[in-house]
């Protein structure tokens, strides 16, 4: 006879993670062992100190509050209802319980054998990252490095698959070389004797000095410009760019990326000043992946037209698509995409700067901000940048402006044709007030710094994310030291800055649901940007230009930075970092399935498991903020 009363429960669990992910047969076996509790409103489930129970808990109705209790402190830390599940520390350690467990009304609690449950799920490994990430999501101390590496575990490598991006990169061991007195005709005739594309120069030590390609020899040998006889040291490319011998395929890719090679010289202690011991190609990183960044960033580079130009930046979103799908970290996609738009950026300019009647009048620089400044801009979103000219006399400012202002313009419409959006607030290039000479700017940031108003401190949190994609890196070095210079001067300008940032509150309201728009077309839908993104973005900003740290820019390595920085703070910017990088790719994922930025979402289309993991993201939000209000005593200012 079949066993109604279990039935029922079965047909409750398999509606939730994780007993949506155990097999039919063994969820049965759970119902029929389900011990069924009636609470009612302040009935206590466990107390903490309290010895770990025999079971973990599920709610079937009400809802089930999770309180710390210390003392005369009693605080709520998060409030569980339908489909959730609580006491967990059974299936992490034998500890006693942390929090205590109340009745928040009147309710039904599963209770669930601890051991028969173990028994059906020890094997899944989807199962276990879930319970662990529900775990860390309600114990009282979230910032633990004994949990931290497990709370984002969804966010690295399934290890349960062979992600080739992440395996040691394939190198050719015992490379073929010259000696640093060897002629050019002896090393070519190596190289066509071993069928190869280069030769590594060694020094007597063994050494890699140089690297010389078939690309050498035919620009700087059959071109004149050397006669073969001459020593490999006049035509070799010198520094050689180095790796280390367990570099795995992403970072090898990465590196030849970043440097605009093919070849990399893999050494005993992956620098300049040890023994060669291999060679890594791009034939051997494209052997590998079978599809590589490298191949859109030729084509960008390539591109003559605006067409073509967009073709490759919309290959990358395809790239994206697939490295979220493999589960590769965000930090190495970040670090693709962002040499992506930067190479898109670059191309676009070359072609504005063809298409004007004549060269630029004095040399200039292109900065990308905000989040592209950040290298943080995933999906196409507006665009944010401004121009850096050479100083210029009174007479000729006005007809040099006009100059770069006509090649902004060309520059922004063909970004606008790519897929990147028109500023709506008009912070671009093309607008007179976002291209200016450097000592304009150098003026202009003073005047935001040291004399801040609301106005000024809107601007900055756009101006000083900032990245030279194009031009004269020393006019942006000066600015920079402008920047510091006049940062050392006030502290009136960080109040501000610390005002805005802690602006936004935590997005979980007091009974931890999630706060949503409350007006127009956006109501009940939730900003993952303004209420979780842009609070970490902003504080990490205030914190590392504080410290005076200059080139660090992306929020997560700012945080990384600062956790370096401050040991006493280290658990908790790690947090935030992980945060970020999470909340990052949760929105990025969520922009490519509903073909926008991803900034809104709709509660219902998500998950139980999807809203656990946000609550987890949300929580360094509210601590970081309240060192931010201690640190630079914002209390009168907001």
């Amino acid at each position: 006879m079949k066993n109604s009363i279990a039935e029922r429960v079965s047909d409750f669990l398999k509606r939730y993670p994780p007993f949506n992910m155990v097999k039919p047969k063994n969820l049965r076996n759970i119902a029929a062992e389900v011990t069924i509790m009636y609470l009612e409103k302040g009935d206590t489930v466990f107390k903490k100190e309290d010895p770990s129970h025999e079971y973990i808990y599920v709610i079937r109705d009400g809802a089930v509050g999770l309180h710390y209790e210390n003392g005369e402190v009693d605080e709520i830390m998060n409030i569980h209802d339908t489909g959730d599940v609580f006491g967990l520390q059974p299936l992490i350690s034998k500890d006693p319980y942390q929090l205590t467990a109340t009745a928040n009304e009147e309710s039904i609690v599963y209770a669930i054998p601890v051991n028969l449950f173990q028994s059906v799920t020890d094997n899944s490994a989807k199962i276990q990252k879930y319970l662990i990430t529900a775990f860390a999501s309600n114990i009282y101390a979230p910032y633990t490095s004994e949990v931290a590496d497990k709370i984002f575990v969804d966010y690295l490598p399934n290890r349960s698959e062979d992600i080739v991006n992440f395996q040691t990169a394939n190198y050719t061991e015992k490379p073929i070389t010259c000696g640093v007195r060897s002629t050019l005709k002896s090393a070519a005739k190596k190289m066509s004797l071993h069928k190869i594309g280069c030769i590594i120069v060694v020094d007597s030590d063994k050494k890699p000095v140089g690297i010389i390609t078939n690309s050498d020899i035919k620009n700087k040998i059959a071109t004149g410009l050397f006669p073969i006889e001459t020593p490999v040291t006049n035509i070799m490319t010198s520094p050689v760019i180095t790796g280390k011998k367990d570099l795995t395929v992403a970072n090898g890719q990465l590196q030849m990326i970043k440097n605009s090679i093919g070849h990399l010289c893999i050494t005993k202690d992956g620098t300049v000043n040890s023994k060669l011991i291999g060679v890594l190609t791009h034939h051997d990183v494209l052997a590998t992946l079978g599809n590589s960044p490298t191949v859109i960033l030729k084509e960008i580079k390539r591109a003559k037209q605006t067409k073509k130009l967009r073709a490759a930046r919309l290959k990358a979103n395809g790239l994206l698509k697939s490295y979220l799908e493999q589960n590769i970290p965000i930090s190495h996609i970040i670090n693709v995409i962002s040499q992506v738009n930067d190479a898109v950026t670059a191309r676009a300019i070359d072609l504005a700067v063809k298409k004007m009647d004549s060269p630029p009048p004095v040399s200039f620089a292109w900065l990308a901000l905000g989040s592209q400044g950040r290298r943080e801009q995933l999906l196409f979103t507006d665009q944010d940048n401004a121009l850096v000219f050479e100083n210029v006399s009174k007479a000729q400012y006005k007809d040099t402006q006009s100059y770069f202002l006509e090649l902004s313009r060309l520059v922004t419409g063909t970004l606008n044709k790519v897929g990147f959006e028109y500023c709506e607030a008009d912070m671009m290039a093309s607008n007179p007030e976002w291209c200016k000479s450097i000592k304009e700017w150098q003026e202009q940031f003073k005047h935001w710094i040291l004399k801040p108003d609301q106005k000024a401190i809107l601007l900055s949190s756009i101006f000083f994310d900032y990245n030279c994609v194009y031009g004269n890196q020393d006019l942006i070095d000066t600015l920079t030291d402008t920047i510091y210079t006049s940062l050392s001067e006030t502290s009136l300008f960080y109040k501000y800055l610390g005002s805005d940032a802690v602006k936004s509150p935590s997005p979980l309201g007091f009974f931890k649901q999630f706060l949503v728009e409350q007006n127009g077309e956006r109501k009940e839908l939730f900003n993952i940007k303004s209420r979780a993104v842009m609070p970490l973005v902003d504080s990490a900003r205030l914190l590392i230009l504080s410290k005076q740290i200059r080139g660090v820019n992306n929020t997560y390595e700012r945080f990384e930075r600062l956790a370096q920085l401050e040991p006493e703070n280290k658990e908790l910017h790690e947090s935030c970092a992980y945060a970020f990088k999470a909340l990052s790719k949760f929105k990025t994922k969520q922009g490519l399935l509903h073909g926008n930025s991803g900034k809104l979402i709709d509660l219902e289309t998500l998950t139980k498991e999807e809203k656990l993991k946000l609550r987890r993201c949300f929580k360094p939000i509210q601590e970081i903020q309240e060192i931010l209000k201690i640190r630079f005593d914002l209390k009168n200012l907001i």
